[in-house]
């Protein structure tokens, strides 16, 4: 069974360690996992030593906008602004152009003509996912985000694609864990390449 962890790299929506989208990068590595990364345009523009790691350490890098602002709420020429901004500054920390791979912020926009139309036009496709833990949530608790993710795995089987951020701290302690867990339920964890 075929698994895609996917981590949306942004400013934090609630207060969070500093730290914390370094220990996921140390747990990817210690447990030799891809992920794939979806890089907001400022956290990109504020962290280009982390998101060069990212990118050296072989995830595969997406854009997630520039500003984090909701697709749908913008005009085309706003979202084109927003794809091309990022991508800026993601080939500028990084080295990588982050085409195809495109994540709506909070989803937003993922199912809308327009803006799957703008994207196409950009040379960008959007990426959702099929597996969410709310990881985002301040209440969310690490042994909270494992038995969720776990069981919506199981649930999607095969493809399932898994949304995590990078910020919460209860993320940071869970993905050691879900790693192992998941691993240990019989998932392959596989690049989101490999799904496309």
């Amino acid at each position: 069974m075929r698994v895609a962890v996917t981590i949306d790299a942004e400013h934090p929506d609630a207060p969070a360690a500093r730290g914390n989208t370094e220990r996921l990068v140390e747990a990817l590595a210690a447990a030799r996992a891809p992920a794939a990364f979806f890089l907001e345009g400022r956290w990109t523009a504020a962290n280009p030593e982390l998101a060069r790691r990212i990118a050296d350490d072989g995830h595969l890098i997406g854009n997630h906008s520039a500003w984090h602002a909701p697709m749908d709420m913008l005009t085309d020429e706003g979202m084109r602004r927003s794809v091309k901004t990022a991508e800026q500054q993601i080939v500028a920390a990084t080295g990588v152009v982050p085409r195809p791979w495109f994540r709506c912020p909070y989803g937003a926009g993922d199912d809308d003509p327009a803006v799957l139309g703008v994207l196409d036009e950009m040379g960008y496709r959007n990426v959702g996912w099929t597996v969410d833990a709310n990881d985002w949530r301040p209440e969310r608790t690490a042994g909270e985000i494992v038995e969720l993710t776990a069981a919506g795995v199981a649930l999607q089987g095969d493809g399932a694609i898994v949304l995590l951020h990078s910020w919460p701290d209860a993320t940071a302690e869970a993905l050691p864990t879900l790693i192992a867990r998941l691993r240990d339920d019989g998932a392959d964890l596989v690049g989101l390449d490999a799904l496309a």
